[in-house]
């Protein structure tokens, strides 16, 4: 039996891979800030007679204190680890600033998913096989402002996420040249345009976009199958990264490994003081 913790684990990727891992006799860790959804989740384990593998983590990700928490009460209840799987993501139209004092998309897109995949390093080393599985999207064209990374200024939803992406890319990065002796593998993956719920504040003229891009995109069931086979069998690299499953390219040296590394020491700061 492997212990798989998963983030945005109540509602449309996370919920099905969790389920799928459930239904195999694995534990699974669900992590979410709805209480109803995780109640949910709860429930349809105890139908599957599987009530004492499956688990629920409240948490707003947006929350440096509340990751910490759930790091905390992870590393208190597994010594193992075998997989981290990072899929929560929420959409903002406007700009929202956490009362911790980060913008909200930078905190819970990026920020959590630097301090859960680094802060859950020790539970994972104790795993054979150990692998974090981060949904974002690699491989996107989003710019960096890196004289304003919470978009201060000129803040648009679409631009936020697809600056996020391009961090968790360094994120990936960073932790595998942080960590060269790390046993955990770190894998990228963009599933492509999936069918969720598609959490987000919008407005109604990107709502009715989203819901033009739902009507066309695939099925969760159809984008979780890749995504349990890297569970089942993560690549033999440090790093890795897929869209809709054909390996990216990954520029492990020169100015993107600059940019890892010059993300982490920006990222370090300022959660030093959050």
């Amino acid at each position: 039996m492997k212990t798989y913790v998963i983030t945005g684990g109540t509602d449309g990727i996370g919920k099905a891979l969790a389920l799928r891992c459930l239904g195999r006799g694995d534990e699974v860790v669900v992590v979410g800030r709805n209480a109803e959804k995780g109640a949910a989740w709860l429930a349809a384990a105890r139908e599957r007679g599987a009530a004492e593998r499956a688990h629920f983590l409240q948490a707003e990700l947006g929350l440096m204190a509340e990751n910490r928490a759930v790091l905390d009460g992870l590393r208190a209840s597994f010594a193992r680890i075998d997989a981290l799987v990072l899929c929560a993501r929420h959409f903002r139209t406007t700009r929202l600033v956490t009362t911790e004092g980060f913008e909200n998309t930078f905190a819970h897109f990026y920020l959590s998913r630097f301090l859960l995949s680094h802060g859950l390093v020790e539970p994972l080393e104790a795993a054979d096989r150990p692998v974090i599985l981060n949904v974002a999207g690699p491989g996107g064209t989003g710019e960096i402002a890196w004289d304003d990374l919470q978009l201060a200024r000129g803040y648009d939803g679409q631009r936020a996420l697809a600056q996020g992406g391009r961090l968790n890319d360094l994120l990936g990065l960073g932790f595998a040249d942080a960590r060269p002796a790390a046993r955990a593998r770190y894998v990228l993956v963009n599933p492509g345009t999936v069918n969720t719920s598609f959490s987000g504040q919008y407005t109604p003229a990107v709502q009715a976009q989203v819901d033009a891009i739902r009507r066309s995109a695939q099925t969760v069931e159809d984008a979780v199958r890749p995504l349990a086979a890297l569970l089942d069998a993560p690549p033999e690299a440090p790093l890795s990264a897929f869209v809709q499953g054909v390996p990216l390219g990954l520029d492990g040296t020169g100015d993107e490994l600059a940019a890892a590394r010059r993300l982490r020491r920006s990222t370090e700061r300022l959660l030093a003081g959050a």
